[in-house]
């Protein structure tokens, strides 16, 4: 391996025509190699790690402890030892002109004017996994996603957004089974004064975790958790990870969320109620 860190070839010192400067000068270019999922690589300066996924010129590293690490592509990586330049694999070059969502992406454009309409989603996982696969398609059409943190106070949400025909809301609640709490709060906002203008859909999963499928996880399964139980974290505990304060169950949400590259990770349950929400807000725009 390398002495510790990359070759500052701006900082040669000694005599620029020596021989061994001008070898080093006159070195073949490393090899290049895709940065597909998976393939190990070791930086020099001694991180060693899986690729994770491509972002914004960007590789995603997971050490073997389940640390994560973005380090910027080209140069200063090394595989079996030997230094190569690590570049965007050509099958996500191709696949460039399709969004996360699987959406046509739209080159060149800038974000809309925010619509004065809506989409709340319960909490901050739920609304950061939306940005991760809807985040292009959100910002074409100038829809907002916020997190409610909770959907006890849902009608009293709707009442102080005052949503209208131009100024439409759309909620996207976790756990909306016939029977539930949840089922019962948006019940009563659907038939509420705002209803018409108010679009409350749900997926059938106790938390969001749930949408990502779980072999993208490589497990089986969702583990069950007792009603009564926190599920994050006896989650987390029937999964083997750490699971006793709130750090650990945000470094577990990171680790999850790496995993997701796009809609094809998700289970059809969530794409399709996102998708009606983008729909119901942006009606009023077309």
């Amino acid at each position: 391996m390398a002495n510790g860190r990359g070759m500052d070839w701006g900082s040669w010192g000694g005599d620029v025509l020596s021989a061994e400067a001008k070898a080093a000068r006159q070195a073949p270019a490393p090899e290049r190699v895709e940065a597909v999922r998976d393939l190990v690589v070791e930086r020099h300066d001694g991180w060693v790690g899986a690729v994770l996924g491509i972002e914004a010129g960007h590789v995603r590293l997971e050490d073997r402890r389940g640390r994560a690490r973005l380090f910027p592509l080209g140069r200063g990586f090394l595989v079996d030892g030997v230094e190569v330049e690590l570049v965007v694999p050509a099958a996500r070059a191709a696949a460039a002109t399709r969004t996360a969502s699987g959406s046509r992406a739209v080159a060149d454009h800038r974000a809309r004017v925010a619509l004065p309409s809506r989409i709340l989603v319960e909490g901050t996982h739920d609304a950061e996994l939306v940005e991760q696969v809807w985040g292009h398609d959100l910002r074409v059409e100038g829809v907002v996603v916020e997190p409610l943190h909770g959907v006890d106070d849902l009608a009293g949400v709707v009442a102080e957004f005052a949503p209208t025909a131009e100024r439409r809301l759309g909620v996207l609640v976790d756990h909306l089974v016939p029977g539930s709490k949840e089922s019962r709060i948006a019940e009563a906002v659907q038939r509420g004064p705002h209803g018409a203008h108010v679009r409350v859909v749900g997926h059938p999963y106790i938390d969001i975790w749930q949408a990502v499928k779980p072999s993208r996880l490589g497990i089986a399964g969702w583990p069950d958790v007792p009603r009564g139980e926190d599920w994050k974290q006896g989650t987390l505990r029937r999964l083997g990870m750490p699971h006793g304060d709130q750090e650990s169950v945000a470094r577990a949400w990171q680790r999850i969320r790496s995993r997701v590259r796009d809609w094809n990770d998700l289970e059809p349950a969530l794409l399709a109620r996102v998708e009606e929400l983008i729909d119901f807000v942006t009606t009023s725009r077309h």
